[in-house]
């Protein structure tokens, strides 16, 4: 896996082994981006939830993102992430590594938003607590222009609106899908 643009673009991440982890594709990534890139400066703060290898996050950083927190609740995961960030030489104060659930770190996290939130959890995973808890009425999570981005396999589907968001955009490349969202 590598990184696909910016300014470290071109260079190797760390994958795990196994099938534990599944990697958004390079194409997928390339698709993602594409779209995100004029939402993301220097001030974007980006959650990525359920990193991974923190390939997402990473790339906000590459393309510009000036902060990028991750998410994800297995240790192994947390650990990958730190030493790919390392091994690129990305600053400690451009990034926060947290080993949570995701719902859990988003009830949790009142007084931050994020500019763009990127959730890619397990398949089977139930998608509905953490849209909910994005889009409820008295959530702070997403900035005002903020964007939601959930990757789901094509047959899992998702809500056209959940509280205060709905979705404007949906992507689907062979069995995954993007579903983009923001507020109404």
């Amino acid at each position: 896996m590598r990184v696909i643009s910016g300014i470290y673009g071109g260079r190797i991440l760390k994958s795990p082994s196994g099938t534990r982890t599944r990697p958004t594709s390079d194409r997928l990534r390339e698709t993602l981006f594409n779209i995100l890139v004029p939402q993301i400066d220097e001030e974007t703060r980006f959650l990525d939830l359920c990193a991974g290898t923190g390939a997402i996050g990473i790339e906000a950083i590459s393309r510009g993102s000036g902060h990028v927190t991750f998410v994800d609740k297995a240790r192994k995961a947390c650990a990958l992430i730190e030493e790919n960030l390392d091994s690129l030489g990305i600053p400690e104060s451009a990034t926060e590594v947290v080993c949570s659930e995701a719902l859990k770190f988003l009830q949790k996290s009142p007084e931050t938003s994020w500019d763009i939130i990127f959730f890619d959890p397990p398949y089977a995973a139930d998608y509905a607590g953490v849209l909910e808890a994005v889009g409820g009425r008295s959530s702070g999570v997403l900035a005002p222009d903020g964007a939601l981005v959930v990757e789901h396999h094509s047959k899992n589907d998702l809500p056209d609106a959940a509280g205060e968001i709905r979705r404007w955009r949906l992507i689907k490349q062979g069995e995954t899908c993007l579903s983009f969202y923001e507020h109404n």
